[in-house]
């Protein structure tokens, strides 16, 4: 009887350490494929850093250059998506501007890339939507994979 009792802490103990564990790490996770079993037992694993992004990382490093002078409202980099809040210039008060980056692709293509600018005007102390000059997307879409260029550029070794 008493190895009995000895047997269910110890395997008391096996599983109360076994759920901590995987409470979380504070290193690279281990995550694993296939069957397997509670532990794992002839299951291929593969590490995965946590530091990877859902998007191309050069095209959402742009983005955030491109973008740095305007509040930002939300950046998702698993979803590709980049929010500004509104920014008024303060050399035209009465104009504000919001603009929203999306990152289609892991690629880096100019396809992979959409950038939406929102206007409103001051009118009498309300703020209305106005419509946004179609080259002025454009022209950030450009300015966006042209820093994205470099930044590549740069990284792999090249001016």
């Amino acid at each position: 009887m008493r190895f009995a009792r000895g047997a269910f802490r110890l395997s008391a103990v096996v599983v109360m350490t076994a759920a901590l564990a995987a409470c979380g790490t504070s290193g690279p996770r281990t995550v694993k494929e296939g069957g397997g079993g509670l532990f794992g037992f002839g299951a291929k694993s593969k590490v995965d850093k946590g530091t990877e992004i859902g998007v191309n990382s050069y095209l959402w490093r742009a983005s955030l250059d491109v973008i740095d002078f305007m509040p930002l409202a939300s950046a998702d980099p698993y979803g590709g998506v980049i929010i500004t809040d509104w920014y008024t210039d303060p050399k035209t008060p009465d104009e504000r501007f919001k603009v929203t980056v999306y990152i289609l692709d892991t690629r880096l293509r100019a396809d992979a890339l959409n950038v939406t600018v929102f206007k409103q005007v001051n009118n009498g102390g309300t703020w209305t939507d106005a419509p946004t000059a179609a080259q002025t997307e454009a022209d950030m879409e450009n300015a966006i994979l042209d820093r994205a260029r470099k930044l590549h550029l740069a990284n792999i070794g090249l001016k």
